[in-house]
């Protein structure tokens, strides 16, 4: 039983890893070589190999040629993925915390018409979101924000604060009431009670509600197209940007930033695994 355990779990790995592994093979192959209609899927480090062979000579050129701007770029690859970053982790944070203090109002205080404006945040999220380009672009430019990182850092931490306070909420109602009021009758205050009862107890939600978060923010491709033409561009708007080159499209080193661009992610997500697990199960079983 457990070989069969092994030999589904490690049949689905394969296909899941199969495009990571395709961009890893092309990133080490020249232009020419990711072009080619004869498949070349074996790295050497030898050169002179076959036209016709399956190997093709290993190169990390492809990893060393990010650090220029390419032709239909501004920037390298490294300046835009910095752009991704700062963007990315600020506006996970922002929609983290202020979508846990959210949650926590919701969950503890009792708010008139409660259940309607849970709706109301919830609603936000039915409309896509380019269908607002344009009066948020208006609002770019009556406040200079185009080309800048609080651009983005604003408008990715209010698309992101809807799903976060509702993510929350199901976290912190699960926290009892009894450790507050047990804190409160200590001598706590609300707020202290908040950051020593409530914020250490919700960390499996906070770990879950920023893994949503970030990778929102970081694949994002619509705004960052069309607010920042230019100044802090994200790695999407980058790759984007390189179509129509007219020295075509560089496809080993596309492949070598798409490798670096996905590693954050999937590092942060490995950190936090614990959390997710437990996220996942969060209150279906009762101790």
């Amino acid at each position: 039983m457990r070989l069969v355990r092994l030999l589904v779990l490690g049949t689905y790995a394969l296909f899941a890893l199969l495009p990571l592994l395709w961009m890893g093979l092309s990133s080490l192959k020249s232009r020419a070589d990711t072009i080619s209609p004869s498949p070349r899927v074996v790295p050497v480090l030898a050169e002179g190999t076959a036209p016709d062979s399956l190997a093709f000579p290993a190169t990390l050129s492809a990893y060393g040629e990010l650090a220029h701007a390419h032709a239909g770029a501004e920037q390298s690859f490294w300046e835009h993925l910095g752009h991704s970053a700062i963007i990315g982790l600020v506006s996970t944070l922002a929609s983290v915390v202020l979508g846990t203090l959210a949650a926590y109002g919701f969950s503890r205080f009792r708010i008139a018409g409660a259940k309607d404006w849970l709706f109301f945040v919830l609603s936000t999220r039915f409309m896509p979101p380019l269908a607002v380009v344009v009066p948020i672009l208006l609002l770019y430019r009556r406040f200079d924000l185009q080309g800048t990182h609080v651009g983005l850092i604003l408008l990715y931490t209010v698309f992101n604060l809807s799903l976060a306070v509702w993510l929350m909420k199901g976290f912190v109602d699960e926290i009892p009431r009894a450790y507050e009021e047990a804190a409160l009758v200590d001598g706590y205050s609300r707020l202290h009670a908040f950051a020593r009862i409530i914020v250490p107890e919700a960390r499996t939600g906070m770990a879950v509600t920023a893994v949503f978060c970030l990778i929102s923010a970081w694949n994002e491709y619509g705004f960052a197209m069309t607010l920042n033409g230019n100044g802090a561009v994200t790695v999407p708007a980058y790759f984007a940007g390189l179509q129509g080159n007219i020295q075509g499209m560089p496809w080993p080193q596309i492949a070598a930033g798409a490798l670096l661009f996905v590693a954050p992610i999937a590092c942060f997500s490995v950190l936090v695994r614990g959390h997710l697990l437990r996220g996942v199960t969060f209150g279906t079983i009762k101790q």
